[in-house]
């Protein structure tokens, strides 16, 4: 069985509070961020905005790599960031036509 996780970075707005998380479901935990079902740091800060994401088949990899960046400098976060997604767009729009980020 091919396992995915995905680790992954929400902001509140450009340049704005980053948040890191890790799912095994993103789509699923981008709509539970979205909705409110999970009230943390991402809820109380805004943080709701799909900025980067990146897929593993290990969890412990997966787990290592999210605890990795949350480790490290904000600029770096930044910069990673802006290298795929220099406006800062929300990557999942499409999936949740209507909602608001």
């Amino acid at each position: 069985m091919d396992k995915s996780y995905w680790v992954y970075i929400l902001a509140s707005r450009k340049r704005g509070t980053l948040y890191v998380g890790v799912s095994n479901d993103l789509e699923a935990r981008m709509h539970q961020h979205r909705t409110g079902q999970t009230k943390g740091f991402a809820w109380l800060y805004g943080c709701r905005r799909l900025v980067w994401f990146e897929m593993h088949h290990d969890i412990e990899e997966a787990i290592w790599r999210e605890k990795a960046i949350k480790r490290w400098l904000r600029a770096w976060k930044v910069q990673m960031i802006e290298a795929e997604n220099p406006d800062w767009h929300d990557l999942a729009a499409d999936w949740f036509p209507g909602q608001e980020t």
